[in-house]
């Protein structure tokens, strides 16, 4: 039995900087969120419900409410799958490893590392199960809102409240596809700690480019 090396520590170091400092930085820090593509979506969402309030059928709105949730459905369902075939490679260690030998510069693990590895994995893909499934629930919850909107004097609180649901239900969507990115990187300490530090930095790269330097941010933004 081999207990993590250092550089096995300073890998797994990186990679949760690369996460949780990503996380905070953008998520918390209101200057620094105000110009993603999230914030602009917020606002966004935010005109959408309130456009649909003099609208007496809102099959539209809930129809497109309701495409947004196939996507939240199709990833929350792939991260069981997923799961599945975790569980099954730390059942199998042997054909693991030998895929992992095959490998140019792979860095076969002990039984310890293996299952230490694998279960990383694990906990960032319950993670995404977890916020994907509560997305879903506040989109069913938003749908809700939309439809009970009334036409009175209470009627734009009522499209804020729902506007508000679904820039929380679109966080928690956004939280869950960054445990799919940093997922796939975790997914390279298998075959060494030095490719985990790689694509952690590749995948923090990306996620920088598409939420504040991408043509979509651009897009939404107004000029």
């Amino acid at each position: 039995m081999a207990f993590p090396s250092i550089l096995d520590w300073i890998a797994l170091g990186v990679f949760v900087a690369c996460w949780v400092v990503y996380a905070l930085v953008v998520d918390r820090v209101p200057a620094i969120r105000a110009r993603s593509v999230i914030a602009a979506m917020d606002e966004h969402r935010r005109r959408w419900m309130i456009a649909a309030l003099p609208r007496e059928n809102r099959i539209a709105d809930i129809a497109a409410i309701g495409n947004l949730m196939s996507s939240v459905s199709f990833l929350a369902t792939t991260s069981i799958l997923i799961l599945g075939g975790l569980v099954a490679m730390l059942a199998a260690p042997d054909i693991g490893r030998r895929v992992v030998a095959a490998l140019p510069w792979g860095a076969v693990p002990d039984d310890m590392m293996w299952e230490v590895k694998i279960g990383l994995l694990l906990l960032i893909f319950v993670n995404a199960f977890f916020e994907l499934t509560w997305a879903l629930r506040q989109f069913n919850y938003t749908c809700t809102l939309v439809m009970a909107m009334p036409q009175d004097a209470q009627a734009l609180r009522h499209a804020e409240a729902a506007a508000r649901l679904a820039n929380r239900a679109a966080r928690h969507f956004n939280t869950g596809l960054r445990s799919y990115y940093f997922g796939l990187a975790a997914l390279a300490w298998i075959v060494h700690p030095i490719a985990l530090m790689v694509a952690s930095l590749l995948v923090l790269r990306e996620l920088h480019r598409r939420e504040f330097r991408s043509a979509a941010r651009d897009a939404l933004t107004p000029h």
